[in-house]
């Protein structure tokens, strides 16, 4: 496991965390902008950690693509992938 997957790990792991407080929030009945603020924070963990992942891929798997000389296949994955992050 290199360095960026081990953070995209921690990222996952808090927000696995934050989501099983925030299931408890909602059971609770606590203030809804409350439930919303963490709801957001979860967001936030999930997107660093999906951003390390691709980030490692990037670093990793395209550019031994690239010296394998089969780089093109990659980058269409990237783009198809960054589509989906962007909602296109």
């Amino acid at each position: 496991m290199n360095d960026e997957q081990y953070r995209a790990l921690q990222s996952l792991k808090t927000a696995k965390g934050q989501v099983e407080a925030t299931i408890r929030m909602i059971e609770e009945g606590r203030y809804c902008v409350d439930v919303s603020n963490q709801i957001l924070a979860t967001q936030s963990l999930l997107k660093k950690a999906d951003l390390l992942i691709i980030r490692q891929h990037l670093n990793h798997c395209v550019t031994e693509s690239f010296n394998k000389e089969n780089g093109n296949e990659k980058i269409d994955e990237i783009i198809t992938l960054l589509s989906k992050v962007i909602g296109k």
